[in-house]
């Protein structure tokens, strides 16, 4: 596992975060929320992101279990990462590699996820 620090944003710039990420774990996922919006997520404990704007700016959208909170600008409208909480309990960030600085996230050898299915 390979962690490194990563900035990044939405479009607009309104939502700015850091977060320490292994991209070796990026995931895509086919349920109706990812599919739509072509994400590609890398996971973090949320003692490793840091949102450094935009707290309490964001808009959010819950749906099926209304377990993860998906969370984006209500400027630009991109989801820039999404809160939950793993089923032991740990609270989890899903990052949208999309909008971290620097990084191509069609080149990660994402793993792919079935949430069509769930």
């Amino acid at each position: 596992m390979t962690t490194a620090h990563y900035t990044g944003s939405c479009q607009c710039g309104a939502v700015r975060f850091e977060a320490d990420l292994d991209l070796a774990g990026a995931v895509t996922c086919n349920c109706s929320r990812c599919e739509r919006l072509g994400l590609t997520l890398v996971f973090t404990g949320s003692e490793g992101f840091t949102l450094l704007a935009g707290a309490g700016g964001q808009t959010e959208y819950r749906f099926a279990t209304n377990t993860i909170r998906h969370l984006f600008c209500p400027t630009c409208g991109v989801e820039s990462f999404a809160l939950g909480t793993m089923p032991d309990g740990t609270e989890t960030v899903a990052v949208n590699a999309n909008c971290l600085d620097g990084v191509d996230p069609r080149a990660l050898a994402a793993t792919h996820y079935d949430g069509a299915s769930r």
